[in-house]
């Protein structure tokens, strides 16, 4: 039978709300609303379905502190200590909701879905705080350092107050992609009593499942005479990582190897902190609501990597430590992750220390499988499945055929427009791909004498980063973009570069056409620099808006020495020494 769940009931508050269904829809239709983060719609939506029982909403000051500092909630009922939970669920805000919202106690107020507006859940405010984010950052994640992932979101992206309450739920969010395989944890634990699984092995992972994960996950279920559970992590993991999408299709390529009837796939809708020995916790606790049994726990499981130091942030063992430490609460068994390895010489995998000493093995690191990927290199069949590999060559094609965005900046008439142009009619001519001109000049309708209205240094960057999405979406389709607004602040030529790089996976050049302002203002046959000096066009970067000069630029170019065809050939040997034509 499935395990018990935390805190002995599961808290389904989509079951147990239910025959209130219709009045809250009502209530929520006038109440006023918060439109919820891609986080908080993560945890709500486990809240909700009881993967984080015995959570009933988000949590106030006292249990926010006491999960901080203890990793527990606050005890309740006469509890002699409060239940084991490591990680603080918070739904932050500004102090601008607080008052557009007029939250205070006793308030109710609709948490929406932002895809779609849909009411999930009404709140009510049981109190209003502000957390120290340091000492979140510290006792949490084990350091305030900005180069752990949680941290950074926490500094720069977590509002400044929190609101705890419980909710009363309303509606689970609206999925469109892989709903067969989306479950909460009532439904998994039906699934498991259909098929009399009694003991369930989880598998928590953010990565795509090679060999090595089958024949773990494989040992692991025969060892314990148990099936397995494929639970991958659906909603926010590390910056960087392989898209969802992507890592399922390679999950649904792999399920078929395993021996008929041992293994499910179920997707989790989880945001991960990334916290190494707390999450691992944490993750025990949200497979044992789902109905596991046992848990496997990875080597610096759900580590973030290296500090502002160059060092790991967890020890390679934390995490099965502290979850050893819990074990008797926890009530689900850990299962040590074993390091696997390969053996040409019997065509198996073996786990490491159960290798004799100088016996011939294969590995092939992360490293190494992205460089075999983007350059085109064989994937052997020893190291993963022909289905998995071809979904991964799919969504990472090699260089050659993958997109990418050059990005001119400079003042106006520095020639950044003649460079595209010429550089676009040269890409067309190789016909390797389709080429795409975004010249996007801020300027906008600032060309027409008609219209004299300025054009503020936000709208400009507001317009650049329409660009870069643009130039993000072109280049995920293999396109090559090439990009000339004149882009004057850092802060949107970085902006530009995180879209194009971190939500297409794509490729990102900077070329500085540096033709200086006096110059572009003697050759300006337009008249635009005469007109902003005489106050008929205002903003006009160079006259009474600044030019932050890029120091981080691929290309340096000045028209004055150099030549249009000069320039392009340069881009295009930059381009090839990147293998991209």
């Amino acid at each position: 039978m499935a395990n018990t769940p935390h805190g002995g009931i599961l808290k389904d508050l989509l079951v147990r709300d239910a025959p209130l269904h219709s009045s809250l829809v009502e209530e929520a239709r006038e109440l006023k609303d918060i439109f919820l983060t891609e986080r908080q719609l993560c945890d709500l939506e486990l809240i909700l379905n009881g993967g984080f029982s015995p959570l009933e909403g988000f949590m106030n000051e006292a249990d926010y502190l006491s999960v901080r500092d203890t990793l527990r909630l606050v005890a309740v009922n006469g509890q002699r200590q409060g239940s084991l939970f490591p990680m603080p669920i918070t739904l932050d805000v500004s102090q601008d909701d607080i008052s557009r919202l007029s939250l205070k106690e006793g308030v109710r107020i609709a948490l929406r879905d932002p895809r779609d507006d849909a009411a999930l859940a009404i709140l009510t405010v049981s109190d209003i705080y502000k957390p120290d984010k340091s000492a979140e950052a510290t006792q949490v994640l084990g350091a305030d350092d900005i180069a752990h992932p949680a941290a950074a979101y926490l500094h720069n992206q977590v509002k400044e107050f929190y609101v705890g309450g419980k909710v009363q739920a309303i509606s689970a969010p609206t999925h469109y992609d892989y709903v067969p395989l989306r479950y909460s944890p009532a439904e998994l634990r039906a699934h498991f009593h259909k098929l009399a699984w009694r003991k369930v092995v989880a598998f928590q992972t953010r990565n795509p499942m090679h060999r090595a994960h089958r024949e773990l996950t494989v040992r692991a279920a025969r060892q314990r005479r148990a099936n397995v559970l494929i639970h991958p992590v659906v909603g926010l993991t590390k910056p960087g990582d392989v898209d969802h999408y992507t890592r399922v299709r390679a999950y649904q390529a792999l399920m078929p190897s395993y021996p008929e009837g041992m293994a499910h796939l179920a997707l989790l809708p989880l945001a991960m902190r990334m916290a190494g020995p707390r999450e691992a916790v944490w993750h025990a606790i949200i497979r044992k609501n789902f109905g596991a049994t046992h848990f496997i726990v990875g080597r610096d499981h759900a580590g973030p990597g290296k500090n502002s130091q160059g060092k790991d942030f967890y020890g390679p063992y934390d995490a099965q430590e502290l979850v050893t430490q819990f074990k008797d609460e926890l009530q689900i068994e850990m299962v040590p992750f074993q390091a696997m390895t390969y053996l040409p010489g019997t065509d198996e995998y073996q786990p490491v220390d159960e290798v004799p000493k100088g016996t011939p093995t294969a590995d092939i690191s992360g490293t190494e499988l992205r460089k075999r990927l983007r350059t085109g290199a064989a994937i052997p069949d020893w190291f993963s499945y022909t289905g998995v590999v071809k979904v991964l060559r799919d969504s990472y094609p090699p260089r050659p055929q993958q997109g990418f965005t050059i990005l001119l900046t400079g003042y106006h008439n520095s020639g950044k427009e003649t460079i595209a142009r010429a550089l676009q009619v040269t890409l067309q001519q190789q016909g390797s791909r389709s080429v795409s001109l975004l010249l996007g000049e801020e300027l906008r309708g600032d060309l027409n004498p008609a219209i004299d209205r300025a054009i503020t240094p936000e709208q400009k960057h507001i317009n650049l980063q329409r660009i870069g999405f643009v130039a993000s979406e072109l280049s995920k389709a293999g396109a090559a973009v090439i990009a000339a607004p004149v882009a004057p602040y850092e802060k949107s030529r970085q902006a530009i570069r995180k879209i194009v790089v971190g939500q297409g996976g794509g490729n990102f050049f900077l070329v500085h056409v540096a033709t200086p302002l006096e110059w572009c203002e003697k050759v300006d046959r337009r008249g635009l620099y005469k007109r902003a000096r005489n106050g008929e066009v205002k903003n006009l970067t160079g006259v009474d808006d600044i030019y932050e000069a890029p120091e981080d630029a691929d290309l340096v170019c000045d028209l004055r020495n150099d030549t249009v065809p000069e320039v392009v050939h340069s881009i295009i040997m930059l381009l090839e020494g990147q293998s991209l034509i």
